[in-house]
């Protein structure tokens, strides 16, 4: 059996990630795919438990390897649980964030370092990355407006605007460094516009595979 494509979003928080995932879930559909779409942290009943005291804002004084290591915990149950056996089966996996933004957040945002996050994200998914990465890419002040009108800031989201900044900095390193499956997307423009450059990627994609449009 075909395996399915694994594709993940990433970007700062307020970039649209969520609009644009379960636009992409409707395209693929729509071209006969059968879409599992995750998120994380989370996706799993395990995941969620893991993510609820990743985000809750009492946990103030959590430790910044504390941190990456509930990360790459929610992700290795996430991973054996759903994403890998998905993939096997021939679906598509569209992720809500996954290794990256480890590396982005903890490696760059809480300056542990992209080696050692990589090393404990080796473990977490065992060989399993996405075939494409979509980076919406917007400068950290706007992506903090957006977010400042949502309501209540999680843990993460109300962190000081330095920490956003390295956050941003290190997406645009993967970006490069990964460029082979990197799609960077002007998180800025219209939501169609957006939409749009990602559906005339993921068509190139399709093509060359079996069934494609």
């Amino acid at each position: 059996m075909v395996k399915g494509i694994f594709i993940s979003f990433e970007g700062l928080d307020g970039s649209g990630k969520s609009t644009q995932i379960s636009r992409v879930r409707s395209f693929l559909e729509s071209c006969g795919r059968r879409v599992v779409m995750v998120r994380e942290p989370g996706g799993t009943v395990i995941s969620e438990k893991i993510r609820e005291i990743i985000l809750d804002v009492g946990n103030r004084g959590m430790a910044p390897a504390a941190e990456a290591l509930l990360y790459a915990a929610s992700r290795a149950q996430l991973t054996a649980e759903v994403i890998r056996p998905s993939l096997d089966a021939g679906m598509d996996v569209v992720c809500d964030r996954y290794v990256d933004s480890s590396l982005a957040y903890q490696g760059w945002g809480r300056q542990l370092g992209f080696e050692q996050v990589l090393e404990i994200n080796r473990l977490s998914v065992n060989g399993t990355f996405p075939d494409i990465t979509f980076l919406l890419d917007i400068p950290p002040e706007e992506a903090m407006r957006r977010t400042s009108g949502k309501g209540r800031a999680d843990r993460i989201e109300e962190e000081a605007p330095e920490f956003h900044r390295r956050v941003y900095e290190g997406f645009n390193r993967l970006a490069a460094l990964y460029a082979g499956r990197y799609r960077v997307i002007d998180g800025t423009g219209l939501p169609g516009e957006v939409s749009r450059q990602i559906q005339q990627i993921l068509k190139k994609e399709l093509i060359k595979r079996r069934g494609g449009v």
